[in-house]
């Protein structure tokens, strides 16, 4: 039983709470208000002190015995009047300079007139500023330890242990060092919130707990949430009463003061009689924190009431903290053989499914997923079906078991997507029937939609569980405020045979399970990437074979259709015998032409194919000299037309196919240079830095799929294209005007640009309107611009 505790409506609901004054009527100990008791206990003093100019808001009603001043002496005064100018100075200093909000901190050593010594902590909370005094006095082992050593040897020794309990063996041993208290226990949580005593020292004639469990409800949750918050808490005598604050509540805000992080909180009722009944008068207990879980805790009980002052609490504090900070390198040293053999078994499972035949290999005989987790079974859910090793649950149960998983996300815990139970049938109620190969359970979702999964299975495991009493009692009784619970007066051995468990999951298990996930779902995201981009290729290859059979059926065959109806003239002709006549001579001038004709579709419909199955060689290029070789490559072209090629800012570095980059620019620039009747023609080659915007009027956004991307252009001043052409301008042999218009051509520049852009990751499209000249815009996500450096 925790001082954190055990629903009829209890007093502190009506107005004002002290557990001296209203004591306990609970019949719950969640519900009782243990962060804001309104007392403490009697062997200190506590002031509640305004930040802002130390005036005393609050004082514990034996301020007389501790201060020399009654509370209502004190209340409204500035605290140098209990501590003097000086140290209020240095508390003002501490409270201006120190990290002291929800941390106390010792403070000083004052000693009221007449009486002795006391030791001050202060620490913030809630606006509220609160100084704690308590007697120096001395540890009851005498005077003269050295604590930083004690404390030193004891880092040494923790780390030299090789196994869990090895280690929390030397963490008690340690602890009763430091603190000379009777019995020192490490109690471990386990997954059903019960307790054992995992590890003990104790005085020789004490009888040994070592072992023995405790129900989840002797430390209840509200217990175990403040000892996530603070590292110690001392009870130096369990039945000396508790001393009320005066007022009860802050008179600046009306709420009773929060005293979580004070070592006088006064103890709950509750824990005092739980303390009493198994004949124990004074604690300290100690939490043990595994990332920011309470993994457990480390209790120290004495038998007759004990002074445990600020400096060796101090050392114990420091020591749980290291305790704390090692758990987890103790826990790795000791499953380390383990973890490497699971790594290794899986790492070769994945290599296996990654090169074989996925997943289903994993459950294949030799090794398989069995040589890793140890378990008694295993089974996989890809792609609607199951694969299966070991002794598992039917099929039938297994898609339950699943279902069942996918409504309940409240099982897994938060930022970890697995789920771990040891007594499956005490909370999925069909497991009763196959308990005996599934009592455990271990799971993890291996796709993001959860619609495939990974479990571990372990078989029941009949156990004996030493309880210390009856984990099933929980007595109530009528006291004088009221009906309420009270604590077990019982610790007697009470043994319980328990079915439907399996042996219970380790974090190095439950670690390797997460770890195969993440791995499982790197192969299948990988798998279906490469899935995806096949089906692209071979998307893009039937668009292109649709393409070819367009040109074969179509463009192709039209000179063909010529040729053969020239040629079918000319061989009439023949046969009459007549000389050829200037008719004759027209038709052969149209067959040359067809066959140059023909000679260039085919040329250029071979250039189209081979695009994309030349591998790229991306370098560091100029796109200036990329820009300057494509206007030589067109250099008569680019005489005849007398068109002003413009550069209005230096051109960037960028990462490219060198080869691929030039042919887009030549293929833009030629087109640019073919449909333009201006008298003033002129093409500009630029481009606009991420996060820029264009420097000239853009009709339509730029696609979302460009954002933050360089995106480069060629604009002219030519004929320009109606919106509703947008589509067919890149289209194979697609030519919107007649043929031989506008110089003539294949009609498979824009296709080859477009294709070249995108087989390089990009996109080409324009932007354009009739009369008013074009832009083609175009990426290439491979590149990136040279930090201040024009090319």
């Amino acid at each position: 039983m925790s001082d954190a505790d055990h629903t009829e409506t209890p007093a502190w609901a009506h107005g004002p709470y002290s557990i001296k004054r209203h004591g306990v009527t609970i019949t719950n100990c969640d519900s009782e208000p243990v962060q804001t008791p309104g007392c403490i206990q009697s062997h200190g003093a506590l002031l509640a002190l305004r930040p802002s100019d130390l005036t005393i808001l609050q004082a514990s009603e034996n301020s007389a015995r501790w201060l020399g001043k009654d509370p209502e002496a004190l209340l409204g005064k500035s605290a140098e009047v209990v501590l003097g100018e000086e140290l209020t100075e240095k508390l003002k200093a501490i409270l201006a300079n120190e990290p002291i909000e929800r941390n106390p901190l010792h403070a000083f050593t004052v000693q009221p007139a007449g009486l002795e010594p006391l030791d001050a902590t202060v620490h913030a909370n809630n606006g509220v500023a609160i100084l704690e005094f308590e007697a120096v006095g001395h540890d009851i082992r005498g005077n003269g330890l050295d604590h930083f050593t004690l404390v030193k040897k004891t880092v040494a020794r923790l780390q030299s242990a090789g196994t869990l309990k090895a280690f929390c063996q030397v963490a008690a041993e340690e602890v009763r060092r430091i603190t000379g208290l009777d019995r020192v226990m490490v109690y471990r949580f386990h997954a059903d919130d019960s307790g054992e005593v995992f590890a003990e020292a104790k005085r020789a004639d004490l009888p040994s707990w070592y072992g023995m469990r405790y129900p989840a409800h002797d430390i209840p949750k509200p217990a175990r949430e403040i000892f996530k918050r603070i590292w110690i808490r001392p009870v130096p005598d369990v039945r000396a009463p508790v001393q009320e604050m005066v007022p009860l509540v802050n008179p600046d805000t009306g709420k009773p003061l929060e005293m979580t992080y004070c070592a006088l909180r006064g103890a709950s009722v509750m824990y005092t009689e739980y303390l009493q009944n198994m004949g124990v008068s004074a604690a300290l207990t100690l939490s043990i924190v595994r990332d920011g879980e309470l993994w457990g805790l480390i209790a120290c009980h004495h038998y007759s009431t004990a002074k445990l002052p600020y400096h060796m609490r101090a050392s114990a504090e420091l020591m749980a903290q290291v305790v704390s900070l090692q758990l987890k390198s103790a826990e790795e040293r000791e499953s380390l053989e383990y973890r490497v053999r699971l790594d290794d078994v899986h790492q070769t499972l994945l290599a296996r499914a990654a090169t074989e035949g996925g997943l289903a290999t994993m459950v294949e005989p030799r090794p398989s997923l069995l040589d890793g987790i140890d378990a008694g079974g295993v089974a996989i859910y890809h792609r609607e079906k199951w694969w299966t090793a070991g002794k598992t649950p039917s099929e039938k149960a297994l898609d339950a078991l699943s279902q069942w998983l996918r409504a309940s996300p409240h099982l897994f815990s938060e930022g970890r997507p697995v789920y771990a139970a040891d007594a499956l049938s005490s909370i999925h109620e069909p497991a009763t029937e196959y308990q005996d190969v599934a009592s455990g359970l271990l799971a993890v979702p291996i796709s993001r939609e959860w619609r495939s999964f990974v479990f571990w299975f372990r078989p029941e495991t009949v156990q004996t569980v030493h309880w210390g009493g009856n984990p099933h009692e929980i007595p109530r009784v009528t006291g004088p405020h009221g009906p309420r619970l009270t604590p077990r007066a019982s610790f007697e051995l009470w043994k319980e045979t328990v079915h439907g468990r399996s042996l219970p999951w380790k974090t190095v298990e439950i670690e390797a399970a997460l770890k195969l996930r993440l791995l499982v779902m790197d192969l299948v995201v990988s798998r279906a990437e490469e899935l995806a981009a096949l089906n692209a290729n071979l998307a893009r290859s039937n668009e292109e074979l649709d393409a070819f059979a367009y040109v074969a059926s179509h463009d192709l065959k039209e000179p063909l259709r010529g040729i053969h109806k020239y040629g079918h003239y000319l061989l009439e002709e023949a046969k009459s015998g007549q000389p050829l006549s200037a008719q004759g001579m027209a038709r052969i001038e149209s067959l040359l032409r067809l066959t140059v004709r023909m000679d260039g579709l085919l040329e250029a419909l071979l250039h189209f194919s081979r695009v994309g199955r030349v591998d790229s060689e991306h370098h560091e290029a100029s796109l200036e000299d990329v820009v300057r070789e494509a206007v030589e490559m067109l250099g008569a072209r680019v005489h005849e037309s007398g068109a002003d090629i413009r550069v209005p800012r230096p051109l960037p570095q960028i990462h490219c196919d060198r080869v691929r980059a030039r042919e887009v620019v030549a293929n833009l620039i030629d087109n640019a240079l073919k449909y333009n009747t201006s008298e003033q023609k002129w093409v500009e080659i630029g481009y606009v830095a991420p996060g820029e915007a264009p420097p000239f009027e853009v009709r339509a956004p730029f696609p979302d799929a460009v954002a933050g991307q360089a995106i480069y252009y060629v604009r002219d001043n030519g004929i320009g294209i109606d919106p509703k052409h947008y589509g067919q301008v890149f289209r194979m042999f697609k030519r919107l005007h007649a043929r031989d218009a506008y110089g003539g051509g294949s009609g498979a520049g824009l296709t080859i640009a477009r294709k070249i852009v995108e087989r390089e990751g990009g996109l080409l499209w324009v932007d354009s309107a009739v009369g008013k000249g074009s832009t083609f815009f175009f990426t290439l996500p491979v590149e990136r611009l040279a930090e201040g450096r024009p090319g």
